[in-house]
Order: C-alpha cells, then structure tokens, then sequence
C-alpha cells in the first residue's frame, strides 16, 4: 500500500534543504529535479519501506514568493488546459469550414466569419481535402 510523505523545502546557499517531518529526516539536493528521488531514497532508507510504495508531496517555499512547486504545478495545469482547447477550437474550426465549403459559402466569406483571411481558409481547405 502506497503511503504519501509530506515533504518541505526550502533553499539554504546553493542547497535545497529536504525535511521530511514524519520521519524527522532531512537530506538535501543540488538541483529540483533531485529533490523527489532524494526524499523517496531517504524515506526509504529510514522506514525500510520498497520506493514502489512511497508517494510525496512536495512542497518548494521560496521567501517572497510561496510554494513555487505548486505554483508551477498550476501553471503547467493551465497550459495544458489552453492546449487542449487550442487543439479542440483547430477541429471544431476545420469542421466549420469544412460545413460552410459543402453549403457553397467562398472562402472569401468563411474567413470574415471565422476572422481569417481567405488565404488561411484555402490553406485549411487543401490541408483538410474539402470540396470548396
């Protein structure tokens, strides 16, 4: 059974410091990227316990600034999102145009209703294959 450690940084000169308050432990890395594999090999060293069944939840206090790892977690969350619906809004508009070709609207009035210029609709009409 997995079991999640809370698990507190912060930054000391060159060092994050890692505590791990359950276990009463600290160990440090160089970089971010080292702190997860850093708190489960301690965690795991300490408790006896497989890193198989060892989650974390990290968190990375920066004075002056908060928990900067879930500020990027959100960030990142919001990027996704906005990817996902860039994606989703490319195939609904390539299934618009492809509606308003199959009624013989022209390119021309395609574009003004979607804000492309007749260039970008004709470039989506060929790349997509639709009768204009």
């Amino acid at each position: 059974m997995t079991h999640t450690y809370k698990v507190n940084v912060t930054r000391d000169g060159r060092w994050w410091m890692i505590d791990i308050p359950e276990i009463d432990q600290l160990t440090q890395a160089r970089r971010i990227n080292e702190i997860e594999d850093q708190a489960r090999s301690l965690i795991a060293i300490s408790t006896d316990t497989p890193l198989t069944d060892i989650d974390v939840d990290i968190t990375i206090e920066v004075t002056g600034i908060g928990d900067i790892a879930k500020r990027a977690r959100d960030i990142n969350r919001r990027r996704c999102e906005a990817l996902k619906a860039t994606e989703e809004a490319q195939r609904e508009t390539t299934h618009y145009i492809q509606q308003l070709m199959r009624a013989g609207i022209t390119v021309r009035d395609a574009g003004t209703l979607l804000d492309f210029s007749p260039q970008r609709i004709s470039q989506i009409v060929h790349s997509e294959h639709i009768d204009a």
